[in-house]
């Protein structure tokens, strides 16, 4: 059962590591909209912004994008979760975001 759900978590992980290197190369071109984070509008985003070090962020995806949660604080690392447009989530400190 272990066994299982380690796999699921393994391919579950790399399905989001797929869907953003097929998503990423392509256009480069930003997201519309806005992204929040803690309290800073950023007008059409693209690319990598680190969060919180210390004190976990507000991120609000107020764009017409999906941006990706990176563990590590450069988008590196692995896939964490996802943060849909209209949503505001409260990642861990020292993680990162991804939208294109």
């Amino acid at each position: 059962m272990r066994e299982t759900r380690r796999v699921a978590r393994v391919l579950g992980a790399c399905a989001a590591a797929l869907t953003l290197a097929l998503t990423t190369p392509g256009a480069a071109q930003a997201a519309g909209g806005v992204l929040v984070i803690d309290r800073a509008a950023i007008h059409d985003p693209s690319g990598c912004y680190p969060l919180g070090d210390f004190a976990p962020s507000e991120v609000g995806n107020f764009t017409d994008e999906t941006a990706a949660l990176w563990s590590g604080p450069f988008c590196d690392g692995r896939v964490t979760g996802l943060v849909l447009p209209g949503r505001v989530v409260r990642p861990a400190p020292g993680m990162s975001l991804y939208i294109q």
